[in-house]
């Protein structure tokens, strides 16, 4: 249709299509618009990764100063609990507990178990240090199998192994053994090689040893009789156990330290208690006693729970702090005034006296031993 002027009209169906066609634009770029809108909405969620979890400083240690504190923990040590409550803290410290790096060096005190607390994971626990190459494992394990658990071979050879690394108990205790003939019959006793292993115990400063030496070469037992060098190895063991006492009450207060020690020369022997010093009695010193190996208290604690009886005709060592069963009858010596105790050396003999033997000997003209029999054991002189 044409105007006036010449010009057409749109026509109506153009004029629909063109609008559609631009609705449809405006439609299509809407919908870009959201898609984008969209998308950058996805982007930005926070929800779709989870923040991780806080991490634990102690799983970023490495297992070296791990393994160094746990070293330092076992050699100070003063219970089994102590050591064993850190193995159960947490799975990573029981794997590195249970190296033989840190088994190695676990005290003495780590192996105090009671007696009535023994069982197979105590004894697996002992041999898996011993076999880590701890001394003093070795030698707890060792006196426990040979007297406690009767098992003679293995022992004896556990005890072997720390003496060989100079170790003055484990050395010691082989030397009673060689001087009873312990675990074997009266002929197998070995008096020279017991006063050997004991002159190397007595080297490495143990004080019974010493006293075993000196009592040894004062009575020229297993040894030429040397009366004046006996009396000094005796006096060398009572001036190292006065100066044990008085280190180990350098962490006291001085007042403690001072009523530890006192003097009087005038007191009797009959009012020296059973608390004081069994060494220097004699001499108006009153300290106190020496502390009793924890195997020797593991044995005292063992046998005690079966009547202080280790089988059918034997006795106990009655020195308090020794533990030592017989193993066969009358291997003990027994006191010659009165025949009712009985010792497995005579450094215990002097120990017991000085603490309260003396106070209860009477000479009596004959004894016999359980049996009815006459005392067919060595006698024992008093000190």
């Amino acid at each position: 249709m044409r105007t006036r002027t010449g010009l057409c009209y749109p026509r109506l169906e153009t004029t629909l299509c063109s609008d559609s066609s631009h609705r449809k634009r405006n439609h299509d770029v809407a919908a870009d618009r959201r898609r984008h809108f969209c998308r950058k909405r996805t982007k930005l969620s926070p929800h779709i990764t989870p923040l991780p979890p806080p991490s634990d400083l102690f799983d970023s240690l490495p297992d070296d100063l791990v393994i160094s504190i746990l070293s330092k923990l076992s050699s100070a040590a003063s219970s089994p609990s102590d050591f064993i409550n850190i193995l159960l803290t947490c799975k990573r410290l029981n794997n590195l507990g249970l190296i033989p790096m840190v088994l190695s060096k676990a005290s003495q005190k780590t192996f105090a178990i009671k007696a009535r607390n023994w069982s197979e994971s105590a004894h697996r626990f002992l041999k898996r240090c011993s076999d880590a190459g701890n001394v003093d494992a070795s030698y707890t394990l060792g006196m426990i199998r040979f007297y406690c658990l009767q098992n003679r071979g293995s022992g004896a050879s556990l005890m072997a192994k720390a003496a060989i690394c100079s170790h003055a108990p484990a050395l010691y205790s082989l030397a009673v053994i060689q001087f009873n003939g312990s675990g074997g019959s009266k002929s197998d006793k070995d008096l020279r090689a017991g006063v050997a292993l004991c002159a190397r115990a007595a080297f490495l400063g143990h004080v019974d040893a010493l006293r075993e030496l000196g009592h040894c070469l004062q009575d020229g037992y297993g040894v030429r009789q040397n009366i004046t060098e006996g009396r000094r190895f005796l006096v060398q063991a009572n001036a190292r156990e006065l100066a044990a006492v008085l280190s180990s009450e350098a962490g006291s207060s001085v007042i403690a330290s001072r009523s530890c020690l006192t003097w009087n020369p005038h007191v009797p022997h009959r009012h020296v208690t059973g608390s004081g010093c069994p060494l220097l009695s004699d001499f108006g010193c009153n300290i106190p006693a020496p502390e009793a190996h924890p195997v020797s208290r593991f044995m005292a604690e063992w046998f005690g729970a079966r009547g202080e009886s280790p089988g059918l005709g034997l006795r106990m060592c009655s020195h308090v702090g020794c533990g030592r069963p017989e193993t066969r009858q009358h291997e003990f010596r027994r006191c010659s005034v009165c025949g009712s105790v009985n010792y497995c050396s005579r450094a215990c003999q002097a120990l017991d006296w000085k603490l309260r033997h003396k106070m209860d000997c009477a000479p009596v003209e004959r004894w016999v031993d359980d049996n009815g029999d006459g005392g067919a054991d060595d006698i024992m002189a008093e000190s």
